[in-house]
């Protein structure tokens, strides 16, 4: 029968191509089953429900910027925080709300626990206790996850720019009672590769301020 054959891992490869074409809202159990040419009840053998699948896909996309990730050796622990968000934010970028896909899911193995463990490591030798360490760790990692749901909601791809984020026709609609909303447009919607870094660069430094070494 289809519900023995069928492999999770296709499922997932399937949910995750599905993804870049119809989004999370349009990704269903009935929709990656027409396309696996089986009825949804077989994809319910794996998987209970869409949550468990999600949780599925983020651990396999986790799994992919593991593998791309290339951490420069010798860096400072400030550098390594960054290159690991830069690293997340590419992943993310792959996939159409692919943040969102990874927020609020669980990894549904222990494959990550080797690279957080090394990532805060890092952190603890650079003098970080390991509490402050995994703070960190999240803080930065909390930035990056809600800055590209926002970037995602403005280009859901690469070259693809959502309706409604015109910045002279929003600036024309808002601007002659409030000059200031209206001015922040292109620092809000434009440049995201630039905004990420400097945004990057200023959590890291508050997190320098307040939870590094040198921070007692």
């Amino acid at each position: 029968m289809a519900t023995t054959r069928l492999d999770p891992a296709q499922v997932v490869d399937t949910a995750l191509r599905l993804l870049n074409d119809v989004g999370l809202e349009g990704l269903t159990l009935r929709r990656i089953a027409k396309e696996l040419n089986v009825q949804a009840p077989a994809l319910y053998w794996h998987f209970k429900n869409k949550q468990a699948l999600l949780d599925e896909m983020a651990t396999a996309m986790y799994r992919d910027m593991a593998r791309r990730l290339a951490v420069t050796e010798g860096v400072t622990w400030q550098e390594r925080l960054m290159e690991v968000q830069r690293g997340l934010r590419r992943t993310l970028l792959g996939y159409r709300d692919g943040a969102k896909v990874f927020s609020g899911t669980r990894f549904t193995d222990t494959g990550h626990a080797e690279t957080m463990d090394a990532h805060l490591r890092v952190l603890v030798d650079a003098g970080f206790t390991p509490s402050a360490a995994a703070r960190a760790s999240f803080i930065v990692y909390s930035f990056t996850l809600g800055f590209v749901v926002e970037e995602q909601a403005v280009e859901p791809m690469e070259g693809e720019r959502a309706r409604g984020y015109d910045i002279e026709k929003r600036a024309e609609r808002i601007g002659a009672d409030y000059p200031l909303a209206a001015a922040a447009g292109a620092d809000l919607f434009l440049d995201f590769e630039e905004r990420f870094e400097e945004g990057l660069r200023a959590v890291v430094a508050g997190i320098e301020a307040t939870l590094g070494p040198a921070s007692g």
